[in-house]
């Protein structure tokens, strides 16, 4: 992967929530690509005022952003500068995920950021009971033999490469050029 450094121009944060550790893990590679400041909302008071445009990123768990709490307490600020969101789940880019967002997120949120879904991973031992329940429920009544099994067995999509549209994008709010293109 194309190292990109951030830290020109606009100034960015990203801020993420995480449950058993994907987001966290993409959180971090950005981080490490970019330069940006990462804060995990659940453990942090950084203010997304303080920043030009956000990253955004969070799990989607029971059809649901899992910081979409976070996200409403701040959407003024969110609202008022680029944000990119990136979400974590089993289920891959398509009308389903769109429609879980679109379901959980004001209606101006969703059509203001530019979404970015990446595919995690899930480890049934790792999970709560409740959590476990619900995706053995789940597995059991799913339509889909290959997302059953998913939900029943577990899955590890993560990706680092899967980054890289995130990246792309905090370059271009930077100014900077990528890689064989003139700078802005």
């Amino acid at each position: 992967m194309i190292q990109h450094k951030a830290g020109f121009g606009m100034k960015g944060a990203i801020f993420f929530s995480s449950k058993y550790g994907s987001t966290a893990q993409y959180a971090e590679w950005i981080r490490e690509a970019t330069d940006l400041p990462a804060f995990d909302v659940d453990k942090a008071n950084a203010d997304p005022s303080q920043y030009d445009f956000l990253v955004l990123g969070s799990p989607v768990l029971y059809h649901k952003l899992m910081f979409h709490k976070w996200v409403k307490r701040n959407l003024a600020g969110i609202m008022a500068r680029p944000t990119i969101l990136f979400s974590v789940s089993g289920a891959g880019v398509g009308a389903k995920l769109d429609a879980w967002l679109a379901g959980h997120l004001p209606a101006e949120l969703f059509s203001h950021v530019q979404h970015i879904a990446l595919r995690g991973r899930q480890d049934p031992k790792d999970l709560s009971w409740l959590d476990r329940l619900m995706l053995i429920i789940g597995g059991l009544t799913n339509d889909d033999p290959v997302a059953s099994k998913e939900e029943l067995k577990g899955f590890d999509f993560m990706d680092k490469s899967s980054i890289e549209p995130i990246v792309e994008k905090i370059v271009q709010l930077q100014g900077k050029a990528l890689p064989g293109q003139k700078g802005t």
